[in-house]
C-alpha cells in the first residue's frame, strides 16, 4: 500500500488537473494499492491539515477541464520560514501533516516559487516529486511547462482578433500578455499572433526605437500596427534604476500598467491614436488545448512511474523531446529567461519583428 499525498500550488493554469490524473492512472494501473490525499488550496492545506482521501471517481472526466479540483494559493517561499499569526512554525507543520498520514511521498504542481518550497521539504526529510505548471514556461531544468501552450493559445487568438479592428481603423493597438519577468509567453503568441513589435522583460526597449518601426510601417503604406507587450516589459531607462527605485516609480506612475504608459507616449509623440487590450487571467483559464493534455497526462505518469520505483527528489522535465527527471536542487531558485541572443530571438528579428532595441 502506497499512500500519496498530493497538491496544486500558486497560480492556476491549464492542464494541472489532468497532470494529476496522469499520475493517479499509472499508480492504479500498475495494480499497485493506493491512498491520494489531496491537500487543498496548495501548502496551506499541508500546513493546516486540510485534506481529503480522494477517489479514482475524483479523476474521472477531469482531463478536459482546467483550474484544479483542489484549489490553489500562493505560499510565498521568503514567508515560509516566518511563523505565521498564530505563531504557527509553517515548515514543521507540514513535516507533522505529511508524518502523521504516514505518506510514502507528496506530489507537487507548480511553478517557480512552488520549487523552491518543494526543495526545502525534500531537505528537510520529504519524499518529493514534483510536476513543472506555469503559463510562464520559466522553469529551469525543462524546455516546457504545462499551461504555457494553451495560454500562447489563448494569448495569441487575443492578436488575432485584434488584427481585424485594428486594420479597419488604422490604429495603433497594444496587447498585453502576462510575463512579469519572463517574456515567453508574449514571444510566442507575439510572433504566432503576426505582431510587429514585441516588448519583453529581458529586452529593454527604447520608446524612440518602437516609434520608429511603428513610423516605418506608416511609410510603407501599413494602416495600422500591432505590440504584444509582456506586463514586465521594462524601457532602457527603467532597466538603469535599482529594484528599490523602480518600484517606487510604479507606485507613483498614474498607469495602470507598463501598457498604457507605452500606449501614452506613443500618443503623444506621434498623434496616433493607440488602443490597449489585457487578455489578463483568460490567459489561465478554460480548458487544456490537446498538446497540454497530452503534455501533462505524459509527466504524470512519469511521475507514478518514479513513485512506484521509490525515487523522490526530482522534478519531473521535458529536455529535448525526451521526458526527464531533475534534480529539484537544479530546478528550485532559477528561472529560464529569454536571452536576447536567442536563435528565436534572431528569427523574429529577421522576420521584421521590432523589439524596440
Amino acid at each position: 500500500m502506497k499512500r500519496i499525498g498530493m497538491l496544486t500550488s500558486g497560480g492556476d493554469c491549464q492542464a494541472l488537473n489532468a497532470a494529476m490524473r496522469g499520475v493517479v492512472k499509472c499508480l492504479s494501473c500498475s495494480g499497485e494499492k493506493v491512498e491520494i490525499y489531496g491537500f487543498l488550496d496548495g501548502y496551506r492545506g499541508l500546513i493546516y491539515g486540510n485534506y481529503r482521501m480522494l477517489s479514482g471517481e475524483d479523476f474521472s472526466g477531469i482531463l478536459t477541464k482546467g483550474g484544479t479540483i483542489l484549489g490553489t494559493s500562493r505560499t510565498p517561499f521568503k514567508l515560509i520560514r516566518q511563523p505565521d499569526e498564530n505563531g504557527i512554525d509553517k515548515v514543521e507543520a507540514m513535516k507533522k501533516n505529511y508524518n502523521k498520514l504516514k505518506l510514502d511521498c507528496i506530489v507537487i504542481l507548480g511553478g517557480n516559487g512552488t520549487h523552491k518550497t518543494a526543495n526545502l521539504l525534500r531537505e528537510e526529510g520529504l519524499n518529493v516529486v514534483t510536476l513543472p505548471k506555469t503559463i510562464d514556461n520559466d522553469l529551469w531544468g525543462t524546455d516546457m511547462t504545462f499551461g504555457f501552450q494553451s495560454a500562447v493559445d489563448i494569448a495569441t487568438d487575443a492578436i488575432d482578433c485584434i488584427h481585424t479592428t485594428a486594420a479597419s481603423h488604422g490604429r495603433v493597438f497594444i496587447v498585453e500578455v502576462m510575463g512579469h519577468k519572463v517574456g515567453w509567453l508574449t514571444l510566442n503568441a507575439g510572433m504566432a499572433g503576426g505582431a510587429d513589435i514585441i516588448l519583453i522583460p529581458e529586452i529593454p526597449y527604447d520608446i524612440d526605437k518602437v516609434i520608429e518601426a511603428i513610423e516605418a510601417r506608416d511609410k510603407r503604406g501599413c494602416r495600422f500596427t500591432i505590440l504584444a507587450v509582456a506586463e514586465g516589459a521594462i524601457s532602457k531607462e527603467d532597466a538603469k534604476l535599482s529594484k528599490k527605485e523602480y518600484k517606487e516609480k510604479l507606485k507613483k506612475s498614474p498607469y495602470p500598467s507598463v501598457s498604457y504608459e507605452v500606449a501614452a507616449k506613443i500618443q503623444e509623440k506621434t498623434g496616433r491614436e493607440v488602443r490597449v487590450t489585457v487578455p489578463g487571467h483568460t490567459q489561465r483559464g478554460g480548458s487544456p488545448c490537446p498538446y497540454d493534455r497530452v503534455f501533462a497526462s505524459r509527466l504524470g505518469s512519469e511521475a507514478g512511474k518514479l513513485i512506484l520505483k521509490g525515487e523522490y527528489g526530482f522534478m519531473v522535465g521535458y529536455r529535448n523531446r525526451e521526458i526527464v527527471k531533475v534534480p529539484l536542487e537544479e530546478v528550485a531558485g532559477k528561472l529560464k529567461m529569454v536571452s536576447p541572443d536567442a536563435t528565436i530571438v534572431k528569427e523574429a528579428k529577421m522576420l521584421g519583428i521590432s523589439f524596440g532595441d
